[in-house]
């Protein structure tokens, strides 16, 4: 580790897909002064976190993955939380990056120091500080798992897990267990629950759109052609991206096509639900796309087993023995689980931020975080974000607009230590893009009117981009010097930033 009076070129905060993916790009354009700080035990970020049974990603596998890193042997169309993990482990042995992790490492603090043009990184074990040129923060939206302000939750006696911080050791045979949240972890979870538990009641505050899922096990000779011939592996990445990218024109926006997807999940809850009254439960009174979309074959024939119910009454409050609903009636449970989701950063920061003349990030983002494309926020130089504000997809790949972010941010960073430079975003020109942006959310069905983990209670949307994959990978994809205010500070000795041996250099973009 670098020492206080030795600065890092990079300091990257969090080893998931972004730290990761951030780390391999540094390495492809000649930089190897960095470290990726890491409080948990090993690489995987939300993938490593989120175990529980039947965890798997709702994008297929050809696109939940880089396209500078393609795996030939994804054993399915959308592949499990373990195989997931697999990749990312398989891209730090591939990449080189194994030397470059510091686990262990709870970073809880942030200071940049506007005289040396350095960032300041605190540890919650009080080991030495260490200072870096640049700090790329990747610990992403989905870090910190949330319970829901239930009253009472304290109070309960009983076995409770969180999706996201599953207890593997407990057993659920001959138990009675309550589940509360029927969103996407909800819809994996309930089937696996039902095989095992002698009960399960399904907490429901609101019904979901859900789609089927067509999954294919992936045979050897397709594997075997996609090793052979990575192009043809290249291309089905294309058709997938395509394929969802169109599916923004019904999601994102409310269109007659809207209606079609609509149409589909109504055929799908038919199909599989015979209860006209269960029918009515499950259906939505939002527009599909205003909350997440959930895909599930396994979800409506698990709540019709005869150890399950759906209970739809809200929750009062948790006791020392179960769940009282707003109708007075107490269900007492064994266990609970929280399928409930994750603190997402709408308005903080995961860590403390301090900036340039002692602003708090925190403190400028309680309206609601914004940032300058999702990446860079004016007051805070030479710090960088991935699936920063308003970077979250409703219909296609969060890689796809992760590794745009990526790049962008990455070319900035060669050229701030080739040029000693620090960068920062106009305020000017982050305020212009943020009310076009919030402009066009108004027109969106995220903001039609339905309650979500997109929005603040106040209704501001400082998650979701209103548009298209290929628009919001077109705007990063050259680092303007005209949109920062750009310093100059002791610039880095080529020889301290020598390319590490058999590492490849991509030429930076373009500069405007």
């Amino acid at each position: 580790m670098s020492a206080v009076g030795k600065p890092l070129d990079v300091a990257i905060i969090g080893a998931g897909f972004a730290g990761i993916g951030a780390a391999i790009r540094l390495r492809q354009k000649g930089i190897g002064d960095f470290a990726i700080f890491e409080r948990g035990d090993r690489v995987g970020g939300t993938w490593r976190d989120n175990t529980y049974p039947g965890a798997a990603c709702d994008i297929p596998s050809r696109l939940y993955s880089y396209s500078f890193a393609p795996n030939a042997d994804w054993s399915e169309t959308y592949s499990g939380s373990a195989e997931i993990l697999g990749y990312i482990d398989s891209m730090v042995e591939q990449f080189g990056i194994r030397p470059y992790l510091r686990f262990g490492h709870n970073v809880t603090g942030i200071v940049f120091d506007e005289a040396a043009g350095l960032w300041t990184l605190s540890f919650a074990d009080g080991r030495r500080k260490v200072r870096a040129r640049t700090v790329i923060l990747a610990s992403g939206p989905l870090a910190n798992a949330g319970f829901p302000d239930i009253a009472g939750i304290d109070s309960y006696e009983g076995h409770k897990i969180h999706s996201a911080r599953w207890d593997h050791d407990y057993d659920f045979t001959g138990k009675k267990v309550a589940v509360v949240g029927t969103g996407a972890s909800a819809v994996q979870i309930i089937p696996e629950l039902v095989k095992q538990a002698a009960s399960v009641k399904v907490f429901q505050r609101t019904p979901g759109w859900v789609l089927p899922r067509v999954n294919r096990r992936t045979n050897g000779l397709t594997k075997q052609v996609y090793r052979q011939l990575p192009v043809t592996q290249a291309l089905a990445r294309e058709a997938w991206f395509w394929g969802h990218e169109s599916v923004a024109l019904g999601v994102v926006w409310n269109t007659p096509l809207t209606r079609v997807v609509e149409s589909v999940a109504l055929m799908h809850l038919r199909a599989q639900v015979r209860d006209p009254w269960m029918r009515r439960q499950l259906t939505p009174d939002f527009r599909a796309g205003c909350k997440r979309l959930l895909i599930s074959n396994e979800y409506y024939p698990a709540l019709q087993q005869d150890n399950c119910k759906l209970i739809t009454w809200p929750i009062a409050e948790l006791s020392p023995h179960g769940i009282r609903t707003a109708e007075g009636i107490e269900h007492r449970f064994d266990c609970i689980v929280f399928a409930t989701g994750f603190e997402v950063c709408k308005q903080g920061t995961p860590i403390p931020v301090t900036g340039r003349d002692g602003r708090v990030l925190a403190d400028e983002w309680r309206g609601g975080a914004y940032a300058f494309k999702s990446v860079t926020v004016a007051g805070y130089p030479n710090l960088f974000l991935t699936f920063g504000p308003n970077s979250g997809p409703g219909h296609n790949s969060a890689l796809v607009y992760m590794e745009a972010q990526i790049d962008y941010l990455t070319d900035a960073i060669k050229i701030v230590l080739e040029r000693g430079l620090t960068l920062e975003p106009r305020r000017d020109r982050q305020d212009r893009y943020n009310r076009r942006l919030q402009r066009r959310l108004t027109s969106t069905t995220w903001n039609s009117g339905c309650s979500s983990w997109y929005l603040t209670e106040d209704g501001f949307n400082a998650t979701m981009y209103p548009g298209f994959g290929t628009q919001y990978a077109r705007q990063l994809a050259t680092v303007r010097l005209s949109d920062f205010d750009v310093r100059s500070v002791a610039p880095r000795s080529s020889r301290d930033a020598a390319r590490p041996a058999g590492v490849g250099g991509r030429t930076s973009t373009p500069l405007g």
